[in-house]
């Protein structure tokens, strides 16, 4: 069997040379299989599966789920354009993209308008807003059931806590409404997990079925709802495949439930984001340099591997303390150590080895010499999408490998993309 190729120390130092570090590489391959997981999952009729691309909104990722027959689920109006220009169809009938929002900023309300993309509405007056741009057709409505979970706090999807969603016992009177104004709801939307164990991830979306189940009486136009997202990826065990059997029976079982009690075919939805892409893309970064600090007379302190990628390419373990597995690869690497990995931004908080109170923690990573890399994994979800020009850096370059052949997806942005959008514009409005 050959080897990987990201554990080959020749094959990174000759696409470094080519492009830079640090680098974004996706594996095909790992995302067709993920693909083809969740196929297999929603298998049957009156079943689909959503791709939240707000997780990697890369063009060749869209493409393959456009290939694969995977729905979108947008958040801006931007996204829906993205997905238009990979090749997904525009249009309520079937609502192919969706176009999911707590309020509309930028040209959404545009895209909305020349698209005709099922809007997703998590806030009331966004009903109002859609009629005062003049829009009438159909709408989905995204409830918050009161529950839900987030790997972190910060990324709480459900319950008080939450942004999300039109709170439950509101929501019928708001449809009613809608439909009266020339709105009728044709989907029924929330998303009560993000990242939890898998148990508690079906015991919400077994409770969710319940809540729908109970509001669709009140929804005559509605055809479709949606269970959202949050199916578990383990970050720390690579090996590790949720039983996403239960998962199934309990989509199905719902199914059954909503056509006995509205006497309708409901089309049953899922929108996972994370679970398609995170493990497909490895941020590849170089060892600049090694250096110790010492804090007491023992000497004790850490070590630290200084890289050349930062937050600005993978913020996860800045913003929340995420957990990413970490390898290290080079030719005469040393003995294992107690390595905390850090990057070149001028934070504090550039460290990728922190734990969930966000303090430094070491990892035992073999020794490398400046000049190998380092690998952070599972990159997929929320790296690309969320890397940022702080500092005035570039944006990494992204590289897909399939078959044994890699693919610039996008180049390093230079200075000119940085400075892109900045001008000396006179405004029509005046000083007072």
């Amino acid at each position: 069997m050959a080897a990987h190729p990201l554990s080959d120390p020749a094959f990174l130092r000759a696409l470094a040379a080519e492009i830079g570090t640090p680098f974004l590489f996706y594996e095909a391959d790992v995302l067709r299989k993920r693909i083809a997981t969740i196929r297999d999952l929603v298998a049957g009729p009156s079943l689909a599966a959503r791709f939240a691309m707000k997780a990697c909104s890369a063009h060749l990722v869209l493409r393959e789920m456009q290939k694969s027959g995977v729905w979108i689920d947008a958040v801006s109006g931007n996204e829906v354009l993205r997905a238009k220009r990979a090749g997904f169809a525009m249009g309520a009938e079937p609502p192919v993209v969706l176009l999911t929002a707590d309020v509309f900023r930028d040209n959404a309300l545009d895209v909305i308008r020349s698209e005709r993309v099922l809007p997703n509405l998590g806030s009331p007056g966004q009903l109002r807003t859609l009629a005062e741009a003049g829009y009438r057709g159909p709408v989905g409505l995204r409830v918050n059931p009161g529950f839900g979970h987030g790997h972190v706090r910060a990324t709480d999807t459900g319950g008080p806590s939450s942004k999300h969603g039109i709170w439950l016992d509101d929501l019928l009177p708001l449809a009613a409404a809608a439909e009266r104004d020339g709105f009728p709801v044709t989907l029924l939307h929330a998303h009560v997990g993000s990242g939890p164990e898998v148990e508690e991830f079906n015991e919400n979306v077994a409770r969710l079925a319940l809540v729908f189940e109970n509001l669709l009486p009140g929804l005559p136009s509605c055809s479709a709802v949606s269970f959202g997202g949050g199916l578990p990826h383990s970050y720390r065990d690579p090996s590790f495949a949720p039983d996403l059997g239960p998962l199934g029976r309990t989509l199905r079982s719902a199914q059954e439930s909503f056509r006995t009690r509205t006497g309708r075919d409901i089309r049953v939805e899922i929108e996972p984001g994370r679970f398609f892409v995170a493990p497909c893309a490895t941020v590849v970064a170089r060892v600049a340099d090694r250096k110790h600090t010492r804090t007491n007379e023992k000497g004790e302190g850490h070590g630290f591997l200084m890289v050349d990628a930062g937050f600005v390419d993978l913020v996860r373990p800045a913003m929340y303390g995420a957990f990413h597995r970490i390898s290290v690869v080079g030719d005469r690497l040393g003995p294992p150590e107690a390595w905390a990995v850090a990057g070149p931004l001028c934070e504090s908080g550039d460290v990728f080895t922190r734990d969930a109170a966000e303090i430094v923690q070491p990892r035992d990573l073999p020794t490398p010499e400046p000049g190998d890399f380092v690998l952070l994994h599972d990159a997929g979800a929320y790296g690309a999408v969320m890397s940022s020009n702080y500092n005035s850096l570039g944006r990494a370059p992204q590289v897909w490998w399939e078959e044994g052949r890699a693919t610039l997806m996008s180049r390093r942005e230079t200075l000119d993309d940085v400075v892109a959008a900045e001008c000396e514009e006179p405004l029509r409005t005046t000083s007072l």
